[in-house]
């Protein structure tokens, strides 16, 4: 009888276990229930109450247009104080920059307009404003603050408002993103005082040069890692999609094409979100035979399987690749360089060393020689086929364990920096 109890309590504890370590295996069964039905309900009723689920277009001003994708256009902004008068709520043409610099719009906010009309666009923003919803919750310092959305009124002054258009809002944290720092002819240095407070000194060029880009590697892996721990893989990285923030953070944002497989929220089996730049060359986050997401309940019961067998967050390491080598090799800046070398890697059958012999665009490696060529060779194991197994490429967990970041030259550049700012 005291064996069979002691049979029975060893076998509980080992059940325990069991689960525990399954409920907590990345997705995270356990701190994806806590958020769907606590977190997420807290966040309601508190935003709620203070009025970010209310916003109104009356609440902005919209200022210059930054850019626009295929489902939105983006633009600067400011929210007007609730104390103001008419007048100063009425925008007049071409004040979007002395909005910014209105010391009476204290808080700038960047805001992205969901087309009207276009197919696919108002799920394409019902999705993003969910997974920002998501990160602000699961991973606030991965992307932009979100600040809620509002649906518009037809406005006789303004042509931007259309009746029933959303309208996301973001806090302004930085309007350039990676990819037009890239397009200055001084990058990297363009960003050396932004990501270390100050010049570099003592430094050879060449070095600053691979510091600096280490750097901004480091904030997208990490960010990376830290999104796919709660089970979503962003699907669209690339320098656009990279906002560089006033303090040197380096931020995603645009989760319209995201996809949460803890849950299967915008997963469709056999569509593929992509953009062909950056896009690796299994074209899909999971097999394309993985059936429709099951209801939301059991599809997380499921996901620490589907994530073990399919490894879907090397589909953004391939992309964090591609920004890698096109922030350390100039010659692949260019769209049009960026679109010979897709097309030379594929034939090199994605592997970067069968490319670097056979290419016909000369690439400048030299800041990704440095220190043994740690630089090339991460960017290798980021650029590369899944292979056999569907694991022949580095996870963002894995790339911060490789001796390109342990080495660790850009964290003592950013200590020193702080160091001597405050003295």
């Amino acid at each position: 009888m005291i064996y069979l109890h002691s049979l029975t309590k060893w076998g509980l504890l080992v059940f325990a276990g069991v689960a525990w370590i399954y409920l907590t295996a990345r997705p995270g069964i356990l701190i994806g229930a806590i958020d769907a039905y606590l977190l997420a309900p807290l966040q309601l009723g508190l935003d709620s109450l203070s009025g970010r689920r209310n916003l109104k277009r009356s609440d902005f001003l919209v200022g210059d247009k930054l850019g626009e994708g295929s489902f939105g256009v983006v633009y600067s902004g400011v929210v007007v104080p609730r104390n103001a008068t008419v007048d100063e709520k009425v925008p007049k043409r071409g004040t979007g920059r002395a909005l910014q610099l209105s010391t009476r719009f204290k808080e700038k906010v960047i805001l992205k307009k969901v087309k009207v009309g276009v197919t696919g666009a108002e799920q394409f923003g019902e999705y993003e404003e969910w997974f920002n919803y998501r990160l602000s919750r699961a991973a606030p310092e991965t992307c932009a603050k979100f600040l809620g959305s509002f649906v518009a009124e037809s406005d006789r002054t303004s042509s931007q408002f259309t009746k029933g258009g959303k309208w996301l809002v973001w806090k302004f944290e930085g309007d350039q993103t990676l990819g037009d720092y890239m397009k200055d002819r001084n990058f990297p240095f363009n960003l050396e005082s932004i990501m270390f407070g100050r010049f570099l000194q003592g430094v050879d060029s060449v070095k600053r040069s691979a510091l600096i880009i280490k750097q901004v590697m480091r904030q997208i892996i990490t960010s990376l890692k830290k999104i796919h721990d709660t089970g979503i893989v962003h699907r669209d990285v690339k320098p656009a999609n990279l906002v560089v923030t006033k303090k040197g953070k380096v931020k995603l944002i645009d989760f319209g094409a995201a996809t949460d497989l803890r849950i299967g929220k915008n997963y469709i089996p056999d569509q593929s979100l992509l953009d062909p730049d950056y896009c690796p060359p299994e074209l899909f986050v999971l097999p394309e035979e993985t059936p429709s997401p099951p209801p939301e309940p059991v599809a997380a019961l499921l996901s620490p399987i589907l994530w073990q067998l399919n490894s879907p967050d090397l589909f953004d390491s391939y992309s964090a690749g591609i920004v890698l080598l096109q922030m350390a090799i100039p010659s692949l800046r260019p769209v049009s360089g960026l679109k010979n070398f897709n097309t030379e890697i594929k034939k090199a059958r994605y592997d970067l060393n069968i490319w670097r012999e056979s290419t016909r665009l000369r690439p400048d490696v030299t800041i990704l020689e440095l220190d043994s060529g740690r630089g090339w060779d991460l960017a290798t194991k980021l650029i590369s086929e899944r292979g056999y197994l569907g694991r022949g490429r580095l996870s963002a967990a894995a790339a911060l364990r490789h001796p390109y970041f342990l080495l660790g030259g850009d964290q003592a550049a950013t200590v020193l920096s702080k160091l001597s700012l405050t003295k």
